[in-house]
């Protein structure tokens, strides 16, 4: 039924005129810029919407009386499927600057033949942008940033947002991780119930010991490649990056649901979705491949969990790139270790609680 209620606010939103709001979103999600040569090279995706109130409120009210929800699920439900709900922008372009530039230098994304990019019918624009050496250097001083990081913020006409780009050296250790129960407890292999419950009505658990174990990589960068829709950036960003959590901040590289029922793109992804097993794989086997042929000398260490598929990506990865990939870590959900041990060799077992089909810990 929820699932439903999500595929109905999609069509709702696109089909329906509601109150406009003169401001509109920038969503930037968390980036990575490489070397190449003597340009930094950041690829980029934006995400442009408007948030729809009426709906959202509507909606939240409807799945509370199916679900039988309290104050505290109500809200948590609202917060989640704003992103869902939200309408999103077609033919914007979006300009930004970095936060601290005296110079105000703007930047915007550029076709080959030079025409600007706009968002399509989704909301969503990828581009590239690049910076010489000693602009980025200049940037990183004048944002007094010791950790790579840099800050943009859009200022194209009705537009709000920031986002965050994270200067990766040639050299080092990087660390890919998995998120659903990798870093956030979500019983993926419980079954689909469960995992709607703790994914849209329940607060959000950090599995235990592992930021501990990030933390011990502190020179390291990270990348976070993750099978749930790109939707959820904002609620996963605020809970893992906060200090009560605890894990590093990262790039983060999320599925591309889309939500706009007038493009066929979403019709092709919906159905990618719901009889495509392979889907989330290659996402995850593309993202994780890009980075990598990103950083051709860095070191590389892979964490997930065994609950999907996992395991198998990051043995393929293991075969493409031995040189690149130090070590695989696999938190170990489904007691493979056991029951399945060959699937896991090679690589280091966390163990963890084994979640069983139809049973939650919550």
């Amino acid at each position: 039924m929820l699932l439903f209620v999500l595929i109905v606010s999609g069509a709702w939103s696109s089909l329906t005129t509601a109150v406009r709001i003169d401001i509109k979103n920038v969503t930037f999600y968390h980036a990575y810029g490489y070397l190449d040569g003597d340009e930094w090279v950041i690829p980029l995706k934006v995400y442009v919407s408007e948030p729809r109130p009426i709906q959202e409120r509507a909606i939240t009210a409807l799945v509370r009386n199916w679900y039988d929800l309290d104050e505290e699920e109500t809200e948590i439900f609202r917060s989640r499927i704003s992103a869902f709900i939200a309408d999103s922008e077609f033919q914007e372009e979006v300009v930004f600057v970095f936060d601290g530039d005296p110079e105000g230098e703007e930047f915007r994304f550029f076709s080959d033949d030079g025409a600007s990019l706009r968002t399509n019918r989704n909301g969503i624009k990828n581009g590239t942008i690049s910076l010489s050496r000693e602009r980025a250097e200049q940037l990183l001083r004048l944002q007094d940033s010791r950790d790579g990081w840099l800050t943009v913020r859009a200022v194209s006409e009705r537009h709000e947002g920031t986002g965050r780009i994270l200067l990766i050296p040639p050299y080092g250790l990087s660390v890919i991780s998995d998120i659903d129960d990798t870093v956030k407890i979500t019983e993926m292999p419980a079954g689909i119930q469960i995992v709607l419950r703790n994914t849209f009505f329940k607060n959000y658990h950090a599995t235990p010991g592992m930021a501990a174990l990030y933390q011990h990589w502190d020179d390291a960068a990270f990348h976070y490649v993750s099978g749930t829709p790109r939707q959820f950036f904002h609620p996963l960003t605020e809970f893992l990056f906060h200090e009560d959590q605890g894990f590093p901040p990262g790039s983060m590289h999320m599925k591309n649901v889309q939500k706009n029922f007038l493009s066929q793109e979403t019709w092709r992804n919906l159905g990618e979705l719901l009889i495509n097993d392979d889907y989330t794989f290659n996402q995850k086997s593309s993202q994780i491949i890009d980075i990598l042929e990103a950083f051709p000398n860095r070191r590389f260490i892979l964490v997930s969990d065994s609950g999907e598929r996992d395991p198998e990506i990051y043995r393929e990865m293991m075969r493409r790139f031995p040189e690149q990939i130090e070590k695989v870590y696999i938190r170990d959900v489904v007691n493979d270790r056991e029951h399945n041990p060959e699937r896991l060799e090679g690589m280091e077992i966390i163990p963890a609680r084994t979640v069983l089909h139809g049973a939650s810990q919550f």
